[in-house]
């Protein structure tokens, strides 16, 4: 499978690290050059340094060839926009999109983008925990 992965932070680079691992073809994009080193030392995938909505980076990144795009920088905007982008410019059958704020998480779900909301699953898991605690 080939992984475009906007966002080389801590979840964009153990999920890029891990798939690479596995086997697939990861090109990672990331504005930071520094944020590179969180990845494994052992990664065999593409590095880009740039701005995941701009279409020529995501060009350089193999989006065209892509079977998912992943954003998962630590902006919205930014993951919501490079989201669409992928979706809708470049016809990439898979994405995911990182959203912190719950009720966008709820709209751009609504609007076809496969979203992951940490807040929502945040509260979740808390929630499950603490009910856990009681009941026992």
């Amino acid at each position: 499978m080939k992984l475009v992965i906007l966002g080389c932070g801590r979840v964009g680079a153990t999920f890029a690290s891990q798939m690479d691992k596995a086997g697939h073809s990861v090109a990672v994009i990331d504005s930071n050059s520094d944020s590179f080193q969180r990845l494994d030392p052992h990664f065999q995938g593409d590095r880009l340094i740039g701005n995941g909505v701009d279409e020529d980076v995501l060009r350089r990144a193999g989006i065209e060839k892509a079977d998912a795009f992943i954003a998962v920088t630590n902006g919205d905007n930014r993951n919501i926009m490079a989201s669409q982008i992928a979706k809708e410019i470049f016809h990439v059958q898979r994405v995911v999109c990182r959203i912190y704020d719950p009720i966008r998480h709820s709209t751009y779900r609504d609007l076809g983008i496969e979203t992951i909301c940490p807040t929502i699953i945040g509260e979740i898991a808390s929630d499950d925990i603490l009910s856990h605690k009681v009941n026992t």
